[in-house]
């Protein structure tokens, strides 16, 4: 068995509560001082005079989205610079996935296009705004500026957009006092008129992740921008996500009609199931419901909340027999990536020993039916509440999604159930840590809660620490504890980003504000006393006991207390049904440390003209080299394409087969040669001795 599957740890709670021990403080370190600095404070603190707080203005007077020449083309070519910290490189990479899976918006690696954005660590965070047509524009991801949503809010500026404040029609929405404002920062709250900046027809945002916060360069402890709507006071200035009138804009003005790696959600609300099928080839069917008697007493998407709404899909397995199937399969879905993850809530209120099959039916020229591939088998599935599941895809041609429930032996009396289903082509978080009864954690005295311990996939023992002690604000920090791998692993720990998101619960993926951080360890941080900060955890942690009674060591966390506050904790989704999930993803990231000197500029109609005749298939980038118009070839962890034009797919799963098939080839070939010899070498001695047989019989006659 893997060593990172090890049955130890699988015998833990959902996680472990620690109440009245001794603060935690000289066991975790915070990434940013405990302060929750916004954009423009970080600016601020570094003395920097930008417009507007994060806009670099150019020489010709201001940006404005205003007309065609300010757009950038759907792909957007990037260069991330050598002294961009490594943190910084995986959230870039990682904001860019949420633009494709919300957007048309996508980025390449810059290969002498004219012009491109080069992100990199200057002072502060900053953008120009629009495409300003000078080659080489830039844009800062400075310290503590490593966070998506900052990511997110100036790669926005560079598409396009100004603050959400600065609109026309602002003073119907907030008021700006102006009294509160520092002397000399008056002119970051201007408004500009239709002509300099659009709305695009869209309502005023106080959740956009362009809006200032109420305390924007104030001069005291007041508010400089008060909300007509009180509700919206602590709203504004939120640094989570896209809010959906964000997403309008951006979709509007890029003309974009679909996103990029979005494939399909459905939570069950319309009567046609989102298009889906009941299979021919089962025994029973799924049946679309709002409740069963028990349980599921309501659906996931609306939690009962809604009166005449809320269905979900249920497979009743007190009706039928031990090994009856239901299969509900998928409308027809065409890949363009190679990699898929799905995503579902699953409730069982049947036998534990009922079973929920994943499959996919894959396509080909000549198999009309398609072909079933088995995915995932999910079994003892606990009963009496949803539980939240991923399975990792990776499919290349045109399939449908299959769930098939197996009834399995023992009494049931209810079934399986399946709601809130998103496919996208992205990759799916390595683990989930699902905290039940969390309001009534949340509202105890001197709270500490830690995960159970994880793996990545690099076989490091992780856990996750949630500092849940402070009134205001939920802390969140990232621990190296020791594991089964210790003696084969690198130490100290190199380049590993752990990500760290609470899951915004919304039935549809598109719609979800996530709050996310990301922490990487640096193998040359150092402790205060000197010793190296992710080094192995029984060489510089203490000791501590799981539940079960297991010693182990645990190195000191690294996050912040400032995760997210209460107040927001409370608002959208994040807790549904008493339940959070923190959806955990471990990633080696030591290839973006390789520094690679950025090649001279390519005239455009050089590049245009060597890539002209070149097609790239399966989502390779035609790149210029030497002159030569080559194709680079996406790759993931266990699978790759190659050839001239990324025609050929290889995979570690067909290296085996064809190692495989090759092995088995040559020992049926080195059996037939050998059970030729043996035939030949008895043929020749049977003839020999025949021979002499022969010879024999005449000297006999001869003898008489």
């Amino acid at each position: 068995m893997d060593a990172r599957h090890q049955p130890w740890f699988l015998v833990f709670a959902t996680f472990l509560l620690v109440s009245g021990l001794p603060a935690p403080e000289k066991f975790v370190k915070d990434i940013d001082g405990g302060i929750d600095q916004d954009i423009f404070d970080i600016n601020q603190g570094l003395g920097l005079d930008l417009f507007e707080g994060d806009i670099k203005l150019e020489a010709n007077g201001k940006n404005s989205i205003i007309g065609d020449h300010k757009r950038w083309p759907h792909t957007i070519p990037y260069v991330l610079e050598d002294s961009l910290e490594m943190n910084a490189k995986g959230v870039i990479l990682n904001a860019f996935e949420r633009y494709r899976l919300k957007t048309c918006i996508d980025f390449k690696p810059w290969s002498g296009e004219a012009n491109y954005i080069s992100v990199f660590k200057g002072s502060g965070c900053w953008s120009s705004v629009g495409n300003i047509h000078a080659g080489k524009q830039e844009l800062s991801i400075g310290t503590n500026c490593d966070r998506i949503a900052t990511v997110q809010h100036e790669f926005l500026h560079a598409l396009g957009f100004w603050h959400e404040q600065s609109r026309a029609d602002r003073d119907d929405y907030v008021i700006i006092v102006w009294d509160r404002i520092q002397p000399g920062k008056e002119h970051n709250f201007n408004i500009y008129n239709d002509s300099v900046s659009d709305s695009l027809n869209v309502p005023y945002d106080y959740t956009s992740v362009m809006h200032y916060s109420k305390t924007a360069f104030q001069n005291g402890t007041e508010s400089t921008i008060v909300t007509r709507i009180s509700e919206f006071e602590d709203v504004i200035g939120q640094r989570m996500d896209f809010s959906d009138y964000d997403l309008l804009k951006l979709n509007q003005l890029y003309n974009c009609t679909s996103s990029l790696s979005f494939m399909d959600s459905c939570d069950f609300e319309l009567e046609n199931i989102c298009g889906m099928i009941q299979s021919s080839g089962d025994s029973a069917d799924w049946q679309r419901v709002s409740q069963v008697l028990s349980g599921p007493e309501s659906d996931h998407s609306k939690m009962g909340q809604c009166k005449d709404s809320g269905f979900f899909m249920h497979f009743n397995t007190s009706i039928v027999n031990e090994g009856a199937t239901a299969m509900l399969e998928s409308r027809l879905l065409y890949p363009k990536r190679g990699f898929q993850c799905l995503e579902f809530y699953l409730y069982n209120s049947g036998s534990g020993n009922d079973q929920l099959n994943i499959y996919t039916r894959e396509y080909t020229t000549g198999q009309q039916g398609g072909v079933l591939i088995l995915q995932r088998q999910i079994k003892e599935v606990p009963i009496g509440s949803w539980q939240l599941h991923y399975v990792t895809l990776q499919v290349t041609k045109k399939f449908r999604v299959v769930f098939e429930g197996l009834r399995g032996p023992g009494t049931s009396s209810g079934g399986l159930s399946i709601d809130d289903i998103n496919l996208s082509e992205t990759r799916c978080p390595h683990h989930i840590w699902h905290i039940q009864n969390f309001t009534q954690i949340l509202g105890g005295q001197d709270t500490s809660v830690y995960s159970p311990p994880f793996y990545s996939s690099k076989g490091y023992a992780f856990q996750i620490y949630m500092d849940l002690r402070s009134s205001t604000n939920v802390g969140i920090y990232f621990h190296l504890i020791s594991g089964a791998n210790d003696d084969q692993l690198q130490w100290p720990c190199p380049w590993q980003q752990a990500t760290m998101t609470l899951l915004d619960q919304n039935p549809d993926i598109r719609q979800r504000m996530f709050n996310q951080r990301s922490i990487t360890t640096d193998p040359t941080m150092t402790s205060d006393n000197g010793s190296y900060f992710w080094d192995r955890p029984s060489k510089v942690g203490v000791t501590d006991v799981f539940p079960n009674g297991t010693q182990f060591s645990r190195g000191t966390g690294y996050g912040t207390t400032v995760f997210i506050t209460r107040e927001r904790l409370k608002s959208r989704e994040f807790i549904k049904g008493d339940d959070i999930y923190i959806l955990l993803t471990v990633e080696d990231i030591s290839h973006l440390n390789s520094t690679s000197a950025v090649p001279d500029p390519v005239p455009t109609s050089a590049v245009h003209n060597a890539c002209s005749e070149v097609v790239c298939q399966n989502g390779g980038i035609c790149v210029v080299q030497d002159g030569r118009a080559e194709c680079k070839c996406p790759a993931g962890e266990d699978w790759w394409y190659m050839g001239k034009r990324c025609e050929k797919r290889g995979s570690t799963r067909d290296t085996v087969i064809i190692a495989v098939s090759s092995t088995v080839t040559v020992f049926a070939v080195m059996l037939i040669i050998t059970l030729v010899s043996v035939y030949c070498t008895r043929r020749k001695y049977r003839k020999k001795a025949r021979a002499n047989t022969a010879a024999m019989t005449l000297e006999n006659q001869h003898a008489f």
